[in-house]
């Protein structure tokens, strides 16, 4: 006679997943089933960009414009600034400081992993990782240069010409600001995090989660978290309306911020934002456009009454909290490069 699982039948009879322990007893086969559908693990390789060979050479080379604060107009801001691949890919700030001390609108969102979300920004208005890279270099809230100047500066110094000579071998005149952007994607699609606890769970460790965040998972999907943040990011591939009615405080929507409809200039727009990729999650405070949300216990209960339209209860919190943890995966190891001396002749444009 077949042993029938101790939790299987217990389930069978109403008890909760709380009342054991992951690591003894298999899991729920329609939770994990349910996991499957919504869900899939961060890929081990680099993906594929589209009209972008990610090349050692390319990637090397982005590496170093990622660290260079010298494609800032100031010379003393980065990608790495903002996105500090030791602090979660951000900066753990409400909003970043740019050029001139001034402070951008929106919560910088996180580097890793975000080769998988459908576009870049909180608005989408960059279709992909080399659209996004142009973006901050001239910004006048962030680096503040213009093109003709990153690509003086660059040409300046004989390692770089020759690195991009290396990396774009098909160009005649490699040096140039697409190729720039190119460069910065072909390194940031490196940056993945694969591995997770939850990921390990997809990929078939029945045990990699405990009772616990067995049971947030479920409450996730069960209350409908999964609308907005599913896939291989969860989340990040959808545009979803948040924030139309404000957090006491200002939280969710800063006066003023009207999403992507200072992109389309359509109505249907108006107070749509990408949705976050929930990966890394406990890494990345504060939270949502505004960065005005600090505890993640917090960011789930207004997402809760703001998005579902539900009062979280304490437990169905800590629970949903729980499971959100276990997104965080393996970051890459990202060695700081050190960048081409300058020559006494480069460029430096006036502030």
């Amino acid at each position: 006679m077949k042993t029938i699982p101790r939790l299987l039948l217990a389930l069978a009879a109403g008890a909760t997943l709380g009342a054991f322990s992951a690591s003894a007893e298999p899991i729920d086969p329609a939770l994990l089933a349910q996991a499957h559908a919504f869900f899939k693990p961060i890929p081990y390789g680099v993906p594929e960009l589209q009209g972008n060979a990610v090349t050692p050479a390319r990637s090397e080379l982005g590496r170093m414009l990622f660290f260079d604060p010298r494609l800032s107009r100031s010379g003393t801001i980065s990608c790495y600034t903002c996105h500090n691949l030791a602090m979660g890919g951000d900066d753990n700030l409400p909003t970043s400081l740019g050029h001139g001390w001034q402070k951008g609108p929106r919560n910088a969102p996180t580097v890793y992993n975000a080769v998988f979300n459908v576009a870049q920004f909180w608005d989408g208005r960059a279709e992909d990782l080399k659209a996004q890279a142009k973006g901050p270099i001239q910004a006048g809230v962030e680096m503040n240069n213009l093109p003709d100047n990153v690509v003086a500066m660059l040409k300046s110094i004989p390692e770089y010409t020759q690195r991009f000579k290396e990396a774009f071998p098909d160009d005649t005149d490699p040096v140039n600001f697409d190729n720039v952007a190119m460069a910065i994607e072909a390194f940031e699609a490196t940056l993945i995090t694969p591995d997770s606890r939850f990921d390990q769970l997809l990929k078939g460790d029945n045990n990699a989660l405990n009772a616990q965040e067995l049971r947030g998972l479920q409450t996730f999907i069960m209350k409908g978290c999964i609308a907005c943040h599913n896939g291989v990011n969860l989340g990040g591939q959808g545009y979803f309306p948040f924030g139309v009615v404000a957090a006491p405080d200002n939280k969710v929507r800063p006066p003023g911020d009207r999403g992507r409809f200072s992109v389309t200039n359509t109505s249907a727009d108006d107070y749509v934002f990408r949705a976050a990729s929930l990966r890394n999650v406990g890494l990345t405070a504060p939270y949502f456009h505004s960065g005005q949300v600090w505890d993640l216990r917090e960011a789930v209960a207004i997402m809760g009454s703001s998005q579902l339209g539900a009062t979280l209860t304490a437990e169905e919190v800590d629970d949903i909290v729980t499971f959100l943890l276990t997104l965080t995966g393996k970051a890459p190891a990202v060695q700081v490069p050190i960048l081409p001396v300058e020559t006494e002749t480069t460029p430096r444009p006036e502030l």
